[in-house]
Parts: structure tokens; C-alpha cells; sequence
């Protein structure tokens, strides 16, 4: 297959030990690069896209994801503005480029002329992780849900997005493919929420998973129960039930302004090991 003159290629099925081992290098920061090639062998199929790679004489020295999710991995400025440059001559399919804050910039700043006006950029996202035991005490009452929990997560899961994202996940006819992927997660074992007496009051999921680590999307609490503590003590239940049977580290990422979850996710005892950045279309 053949490279462009700067050394970028799509990857595929041939390529996936020495992309696991570019990915290995900092594999919490990368969990979702080495989960997608774990579950699709990059195969472009199955991707739904392509991971590209970025080759000096002959080794793999930085990739991208290229999907609904333009995620850079393990790149440097130079290999950023490779990717970039790439990109441009496809054009934007990503909604979201998504990744550590430096690169992301780079990246952004080589392509920005050309795929027109982002709908929000948020550069602040620290980047927090936790490989021991939760400091405060869990949620007895968290657990893995299952269909029956469908009618109350369902709606939790809408609410968090558009409080989250801006925009409904049913906008434009999208109901059905969000309501299969929440669905999706909850038959791997990935979606987990606390109940009181039949009302949903906390919930989480697993977004993506490796060997090594696996990072948390979704941190919800309903409006009304806001500012009693459900939060620290049900992420503190989800750092439990993951390290003891998914991944022994926990990741998320979280928006800067976001000072109540910051504080929450402090007290659990996640720590600040980056800065992520997002650029939503």
C-alpha cells in the first residue's frame, strides 16, 4: 500500500500489533484508539471509517482516527499538520475531532479555513484518571441495569446528552440509532445507575474499554437531586464495579466550567493527568 510523501496511510488488519503497541505508549490517554482497533482489527468495514498512520522509515510513529470522531494518537505537531493536510483533500467528515488539547490545536489550526464554522470549542477539558481504590464510600445501590430499566434510563440518558452536548440526540430523526446505542451499552455490561425508590438518581457508562483502562461518559444526576451527594458516592461505586471487572484504571474527561463535577470527581479521588479539547460540528 503505497504512503503519501509525508508517510500517511490508512491502516488495516496487517498493521494492528504495531498500532496497539503506538497506542500502549500512553494507553489511558488512548484507550478509545486501542478499543476501536480491538473491536474492528481496522478493518475500514468496520471502523465506519479509517485509522490513519503517519510512518518514519518504515515505523509507525503517530495515527488518526478518522470516523464520526477525528481522534489523533501519540502525534506530534508535525504529524498533526500531516494528518491535516490529509484531511483536507476529503474534506470534514468528523463531527467531533476530539483528543489531547495541543494536538487538537494544531490540528485545527491547519484546517480551520476550510471546514467552515465549528457549532462549539471547548479547549479546557482536564483530563482526570483513578488507579485505586474510590476515597469515599459507594453507592450499595448501583448496579449494572438491564432492559427493564429501559423506560427511566432512556430519558435520563437524553436529558445528559442535550445538557451536555447542546442538542438533543433525537434531533433530526436520530431517536432510533441513540436508543440502540444506550441499549448497546447496557448488553456489554457498560451501563450502570443507582435507584431510589423506582426513580433513576444517578447514572454512568463505560464509553470505551482496553486491558488497561476504561473511560466514563454519561455521569448523570437528575436536576432535582442534585446536591446530595449522589454523584461522589455513585462514581465512587462505578471506579469499584470497573477496576474489579473491566479495566484496573478509570478515565473521563470533563468541561473546565464544570466546577460541581470537578469537585465531585476530586473527592472520589480521580487526579488530573491532561488537558483534552473538542471541537463539536
Amino acid at each position: 500500500m503505497l504512503t503519501t510523501r509525508h508517510g500517511v496511510r490508512p491502516l488495516g488488519a496487517a498493521d494492528l500489533e504495531e498500532f496497539l503497541a503506538l497506542a500502549d505508549r500512553d494507553p489511558v490517554i488512548n484507550v478509545f484508539a486501542d478499543y476501536r482497533a480491538r473491536t474492528t482489527t481496522l478493518e475500514p468495514r468496520w471502523l465506519g471509517g479509517e485509522m490513519w498512520g503517519r510512518f518514519d522509515a518504515g515505523r509507525l510513529v503517530a495515527a488518526c482516527h478518522v470516523g464520526a470522531n477525528l481522534v489523533p494518537i501519540g502525534a506530534s505537531d508535525d504529524d498533526a499538520r500531516a494528518f491535516a493536510e490529509r484531511a483536507m483533500t476529503r474534506g470534514r467528515t468528523a463531527s467531533t475531532i476530539v483528543g489531547p488539547q495541543h494536538t487538537v490545536k494544531v490540528f485545527w489550526d491547519e484546517v480551520s479555513s476550510a471546514w467552515g464554522s465549528p457549532r462549539e470549542i471547548r479547549w479546557d477539558q482536564p483530563h482526570l484518571e483513578i488507579s485505586e481504590a474510590a476515597h469515599v464510600a459507594p453507592d450499595p445501590r448501583l448496579r449494572r441495569t438491564t432492559r427493564e430499566d429501559l423506560d427511566l434510563l432512556y430519558p435520563a440518558c437524553v436529558a445528559m446528552y442535550t445538557e451536555e452536548v447542546g442538542i438533543s440526540p433525537e434531533h433530526g430523526g436520530g431517536a432510533d440509532l441513540y436508543r440502540a446505542r444506550v441499549t448497546q451499552l447496557m448488553s456489554r455490561g457498560w451501563s450502570f445507575a443507582s435507584f431510589d425508590g423506582g426513580e433513576l438518581v444517578f447514572k454512568a457508562e463505560v464509553a470505551c474499554a482496553s486491558p488497561r483502562a476504561a473511560q466514563i461518559q454519561g455521569v448523570y444526576v437528575p436536576p432535582e437531586r442534585r446536591g446530595q451527594g449522589l454523584a461522589v458516592a455513585g462514581m465512587a461505586a462505578v471506579v469499584e464495579l470497573v477496576r474489579r471487572e473491566i479495566a484496573p484504571t478509570v478515565s473521563l474527561y470533563v468541561n473546565e466550567w464544570n466546577h460541581p463535577a470537578r469537585r465531585a470527581y476530586a473527592r472520589v479521588g480521580f487526579v488530573e493527568t491532561a488537558r483534552f479539547a473538542t471541537v463539536m460540528f
